[in-house]
């Protein structure tokens, strides 16, 4: 018997300036949602990275002090190549993140600094769907998000925060996780997807080091936003799960 349809995808509202993504880690955008990203900067939209860790423990055959430079020299790269000249690495423990209070003092941070209208963060499901298990990183990352968003707009949550230049900010409309296995959403990635491919070729230290023989990451993602616009009625597209940051919503 063959599996149902997935139900079809409804278009994102792209009717925004800001929006600040924040990761567990480099390459986390590249492998589901950098061609958005391209395609929003050509809107003439701003568009910042935040990674929590800086992916030091992502190579094998390479120390953790060397991976770090190299990993966050390949993003700067990954990220200019869509149009983001804002990347900020917060030093976190790569592999070891923890969901709880300290992770959301650093993320509330990081969105009164910047007063994004929508905050990108990826799937932080248990899995991709099906069998295929999510990894612990970015499940802390993405559940923290959720709260920091509210954080921030709070002044009496981590109030020490405010003894400087930042300011509460509670204008982030929603929250959008790419990749998640409960999408409803969607946006046209046709126009945009060969950057999008060369931001993901820009971690070639890291795709060389996973060790997978013969991988091609145009094969990849092609597989991926082909599926996807398939829901939204278009050639290629990314998915995106949307959490409405209103109240009521």
């Amino acid at each position: 018997m063959d599996a149902p349809m997935p139900p079809p995808l409804e278009p994102l509202d792209e009717t925004w300036e800001r929006a600040l993504c924040v990761v567990a880690h480099p390459d986390d955008m590249e492998f589901g949602a950098a061609a958005a990203v391209a395609r929003w900067t050509g809107q003439g939209k701003w568009v910042g990275y935040t990674m929590v860790t800086s992916g030091e423990a992502g190579i094998d055959g390479m120390a953790p002090d060397e991976c770090r430079t190299v990993r966050e020299a390949e993003q700067v790269e990954s990220a200019r190549i869509v149009g983001v000249d804002t990347v900020d690495f917060l030093h976190q423990p790569d592999g070891v993140l923890e969901y709880g209070v300290p992770m959301r003092r650093l993320l509330a941070a990081e969105v009164r600094r910047h007063r994004p209208d929508i905050v990108i963060t990826g799937n932080f499901r248990d899995t991709w769907g099906g069998r295929n298990l999510n990894q612990a990183d970015h499940i802390a990352v993405g559940k923290a998000v959720l709260d920091a968003v509210r954080d921030a707009g709070n002044r009496w949550v981590f109030p020490e925060q405010l003894d400087g230049e930042l300011e509460p900010w509670g204008g982030v409309r929603e929250v959008w996780a790419f990749g998640s296995p409960e999408s409803t959403h969607g946006v046209d990635t046709t126009d945009t997807f060969d950057a999008g491919v060369e931001s993901l070729k820009a971690h070639a230290a890291y795709i060389d080091g996973l060790g997978w023989e013969n991988w091609d990451p145009r094969e990849f993602l092609e597989g991926m936003a082909r599926g996807t616009g398939q829901r939204l009625g278009t050639a290629f597209a990314a998915p995106f799960e949307v959490f409405p940051m209103g109240w009521g919503d």
